[in-house]
């Protein structure tokens, strides 16, 4: 399968399993993907950091499965897994809460319970090892509850029509472009080949506009920032827009008649993802940063820093050019996003391209809790440029509030 078709882990449905130590989490999730994805062993605390797999779990669809440590860890590096399960919670769509028959319930699991219903996750008990002992309901019964045996087989297909049931009911995200355009229309992409994407690849926002773009019927042309006035030229008819990757937002705006409306791959990830309006209002703020303050820069996904980077290097750059003051820099990458915010008067995230919607709407949640403006990539680098508002006329309404 080519990596245009495959379904993005951002995308998928994301299924986290909790319980405690020797539960039967990890036989569970071998059993649920057919796969010895997991290593099972007797010896509590054998699963130390969470297991990712990627899959299609039949009748769901596309999912991440999660498999965490127990719950229930002790010492000063137990405490360390506990926290990096709990951290799984904020990108879970459905939780699986895994009780092992021949203990029952402990207080372990009735706090995780709770700490799931905090979050309103959609949420299955599951009580393993049933081959052994067959513990009978023992939740309010609006909780769905099943047991299963990971090593017969049990009610495993049972609960997979279970979790295919339990896809969350949320409001369908908005597409990437595809309703900002008609069929037939032509969309110009200017994608500067990234230094840190593999070779002979484009990098995943790329790759997902083109996909949504040919299926709304639409034509997309793709070319680099040094080629964008030879390639209109060369279009029989202006394009709907110019989508650009956003380093080259100070070129691209030049190259594109102002009649064109122009705008990024990181600002439609933020609507994708449902956070455009607070990363607009948040990026304002960059005109009331004071010298010295700290400013966070975040993004989603981890790879090797290269020369120019534009996390490390281009937008602290231009950040300090366009306020003429020097601040301090912090940085995070894939999972680690910091519990306490105080610290920072302005955070920039990346489009979160490989983060899911739940994982970016909590980011952004956090931050609005604790009065911390928040902005990303995209929306930074246009309002360093001067063209924020023209970077956002394919949505009116948000413009009129600059």
């Amino acid at each position: 399968m080519s990596s245009l078709n495959a379904t993005p882990a951002g995308e998928r449905v994301h299924i986290g399993l909790f319980g405690r130590r020797n539960a039967g989490k990890s036989s569970l999730i071998n059993a649920l993907t057919g796969q010895k994805l997991a290593v099972v062993a007797d010896v509590p605390g054998t699963t130390t950091d969470p297991v990712l797999k990627a899959m299609e779990l039949l009748p769901l669809g596309p999912v991440l499965m999660m498999d965490t440590a127990g719950i229930d860890d002790t010492g000063e590096l137990g405490q360390l897994r506990v926290q990096k399960s709990l951290q799984v919670l904020n990108k879970t769509d459905i939780a699986i809460l895994v009780i092992d028959s021949t203990t029952g319930i402990t207080e372990e699991d009735r706090k995780m319970l709770q700490r799931i219903q905090d979050k309103e996750l959609s949420c299955v008990v599951v009580f393993t090892k049933a081959d052994v002992a067959n513990q009978q309901v023992a939740f309010p019964s609006s909780i769905p509850q099943i047991s299963v045996s990971s090593t017969t087989g049990k009610n495993i297909r049972e609960l997979k029509e279970l979790l295919a049931h339990l896809v969350p009911q949320k409001k369908a995200p908005f597409p990437i472009c595809a309703d900002l355009i008609n069929p037939e229309d032509t969309v110009l992409l200017v994608t500067p080949i990234d230094s840190a994407a593999p070779k002979g690849r484009l990098i995943l926002p790329q790759q997902q506009t083109i996909r949504d773009i040919i299926d709304r019927g639409a034509a997309a042309v793709i070319t680099q920032e040094n080629n964008v006035r030879n390639a209109l030229e060369n279009m029989k008819k202006p394009p709907a827009m110019v989508i650009t990757d956003s380093q080259a937002f100070g070129n691209v705006n030049k190259a594109v008649p102002k009649e064109i409306k122009l705008t990024s791959f990181s600002i439609l990830m933020a609507r994708h993802k449902g956070n455009l309006e607070q990363a607009v209002l948040g990026v304002a703020s960059l005109k009331q940063l004071q010298e010295g303050d700290s400013l966070l820069i975040s993004e989603g996904c981890t790879h090797h820093r290269q020369c120019g980077d534009i996390g490390t290097e281009k937008l602290p750059k231009w950040i300090q050019d366009f306020t003429g003051k020097q601040f301090r820099f912090s940085w995070t990458s894939g999972t680690e996003f910091p519990a306490d915010l105080s610290p920072y008067r302005l955070i920039i995230h990346c489009g979160g391209c490989m983060l899911n919607e739940r994982e970016m709407q909590y980011r952004y949640r956090c931050a609005a809790d604790q009065d911390v403006p928040m902005t990303n990539y995209g929306l930074c680098i246009a309002y360093t440029h001067g063209i924020l508002k023209r970077s956002l006329s394919v949505f009116p309404d948000l413009a009129e509030k600059l």
